[in-house]
């Protein structure tokens, strides 16, 4: 039972990640047009797998000294504080990586360790699907999820 109930929480995260990922593609989409960021997304595309893998990577280490501020202000009774700041760096970050995993994912999937990686986490979501699939739960968060989705591209479709 308490193995049941600790796969459907970790099936929730992992569909939840998703989600987010999905929603914040769109969104990275809509700053890019507002930005006018065309140029700066086909230098992207047209990166070598280093590039490609250094772009990538760098919002990680920009946002490293902010998780560790987060962890110090939770540390210093400023929970309300850390909560926020990690919330906001989640959103940051999974849109920037997010937009940059879009644009250069052919370039990082050369990388036999990085396609390693892609295959197993894609193994892991769709195993997440199939293990909620038939859930009631499961079934209303996909309908959520299509609905949130269609507001978040109405709302960024200029």
């Amino acid at each position: 039972m308490l193995k049941k109930l600790l796969l459907s929480i970790l099936a929730v995260i992992l569909i939840f990640e998703e989600w987010l990922w999905d929603t914040l593609t769109v969104a990275g989409q809509f700053f890019s047009r507002i930005l006018h960021l065309e140029r700066f997304d086909a230098w992207l595309i047209e990166s070598s797998p280093k590039r490609a893998l250094f772009a990538f990577v760098i919002p990680l280490v920009i946002v490293t000294p902010f998780n560790i501020l987060a962890i110090f202000l939770l540390a210093r009774g400023a929970i309300l504080e850390a909560i926020l700041l990690e919330i906001i760096l989640k959103l940051s970050v999974t849109l920037l990586i997010a937009r940059i995993f879009r644009l250069v994912k052919p370039a990082l999937l050369t990388f036999n360790w990085f396609e390693k990686i892609y295959r197993y986490i894609s193994e892991l979501l769709h195993w997440a699907h199939e293990s909620v699939r038939h859930t009631a739960i499961y079934q209303r968060g996909i309908l959520l999820k299509a609905a949130i989705k269609m507001r978040i591209a109405e709302l960024f479709a200029t």
